[in-house]
């Protein structure tokens, strides 16, 4: 698929209305979509726009990614970059800024100038006293799927030291005028409380940033602080309100003509708005989190959309987003409202069942009878009411294998695999999925 035209390619994938993978192409390739501008399929895209006064460039894509979007630019321009746009600060959309500002003091170029919400700072600090637990969750989100994936740009720091800070930031509006074209940066909270995207009224372009990614809304991450599905759905409402023919995201292909737009935000906003909605009126009639993550479906006719496939994020974490924001922490159960520690439950329902044993063998009847659900509770149980134990390491590993591989989304698939290595650290051993249960039957005896 990478030799078709990233514009073409997304017109025959929405007109059919048939998935042709992958839509988030990472290629590192510049394709000209329009005259004088240019995207480079990256981790995540940065398009480029030329003016009489230079590139504006809207997003700098990751730090591993950064010095190979600018070659990539290079072969297409030798203009000096102007501007640059962040979407918001996640760190594939910032974490290659400081390529962009080496190759302007290599070329005896002014640095560009960034523009951004004013929140964005914020995040870049928040992500240097949370240093840590990014790289932690970072790993098990991307890690956990493979182990040499991530973002970060060297061990031991998630922002990397040369991410370019913004020099001009605004609140809810700011025009910028750069060699002719003028650009309007629109905030609106959706993946994040920072994001902007950017209206070319001129060009009947909206950039936008992560609003579109050719995958499920990334509106509930469960590793993330909160994102705003309700405001998600609004942007791609207020998107087609201005008049938007063309949409030109931070991943995935770009959505030309009026009528592919409508279909394409249409059916964003409509699932989100639809999972909020019915969240919302469950918990007005007292629905606890329990029932409402068991209830709440996408729309029938959404399901098999190819932009709005269950690969990164899914559903079910979008409605817990929704009730995090308007219902707080707590699941309702008061058990959970000051609980016991896991490890002191654990342990009274091993004694209950007779033997770790008892449970593990329980979890692995589950999880060949299709209960996946059930049978991690088990084995998360076993581990921790005696977290030496090979077998009951050994039967997690074998359960999260299952999981994963009954899985869709990335993050579920991610945090899976991850649980799984970790009891496989325990026991020593890296396990073949195919003869777990040889294993396991093994080490239990």
């Amino acid at each position: 698929m990478t030799d078709i035209h990233p514009v073409q390619l997304g017109k025959r994938v929405i007109d059919t209305g048939t998935a042709e993978p992958p839509h988030n192409r990472v290629t590192q390739q510049l394709s000209e979509v329009d005259e004088g501008i240019a995207v480079v399929e990256s981790f995540s895209h940065c398009w480029a726009l030329r003016t009489d006064e230079g590139l504006v460039c809207i997003d700098a894509s990751g730090p591993r990614s950064g010095a190979v979007v600018v070659e990539a630019l290079r072969n297409w321009s030798d203009d000096p970059v102007h501007t640059l746009v962040y979407t918001h600060g996640h760190l594939d959309h910032v974490g290659g800024s400081g390529a962009f500002v080496a190759d302007a003091e290599a070329r005896g170029h002014a640095r560009p100038r960034v523009v951004a919400h004013e929140a964005v700072p914020a995040r870049f600090e928040r992500y240097r006293r949370t240093n840590g637990w990014n790289l932690a969750i970072n790993r098990r989100q991307f890690g956990g799927v493979r182990p040499d994936i991530g973002i970060e740009s060297e061990a031991g720091r998630f922002l990397p030291d040369d991410v370019a800070e913004p020099d001009l930031t605004y609140r809810d509006r700011v025009e910028i005028e750069v060699g002719g074209r003028r650009l309007e940066l629109r905030h609106a909270r959706g993946e994040t409380d920072d994001h902007t995207w950017v209206w070319d009224s001129e060009d009947r372009a909206v950039y936008a940033g992560d609003f579109v990614i050719w995958v499920f809304p990334n509106a509930g991450n469960p590793q993330k602080v909160q994102r705003y599905p309700i405001e998600w759905a609004a942007a791609m409402r207020e998107m087609l309100a201005a008049g938007a023919e063309k949409v030109y995201p931070a991943h995935g292909l770009p959505i030309v003509g009026r009528e592919r737009v409508e279909i394409v935000l249409g059916d964003m906003a409509e699932a989100l708005e639809h999972l909020a909605d019915a969240t919302l009126a469950l918990m007005n009639e007292g629905a606890t989190i329990d029932e409402i993550i068991h209830t709440v479906r996408v729309p029938e006719h959404l399901a098999d959309r190819p932009w709005l496939a269950p690969q990164y994020d899914e559903p079910e974490f979008v409605v817990r987003n929704v009730y995090r924001q308007f219902g707080g922490w707590w699941d309702g159960n008061p058990a959970h409202l000051k609980p016991s520690r896991e490890s002191a439950l654990a342990a009274e329902m091993v004694a209950l069942a007779g033997s770790v044993e008892a449970l593990t063998d329980r979890a692995l009847e589950l999880a060949e009878s299709g209960d996946l659900r059930l049978a991690c509770h088990l084995v998360e149980l076993a581990v921790a009411a005696e977290p030496e134990h090979e077998g009951a390491h050994r039967a997690r590993a074998a359960v999260y294998w299952r999981r994963r591989a009954a899985e869709r989304s990335l993050m579920a698939k991610g945090v899976y695999s991850a649980a799984a290595r970790e009891s496989e650290a325990v026991f020593g051993e890296v396990t073949g999925r195919d003869r777990m249960r040889d294993a396991i039957g093994k080490a239990l005896g």
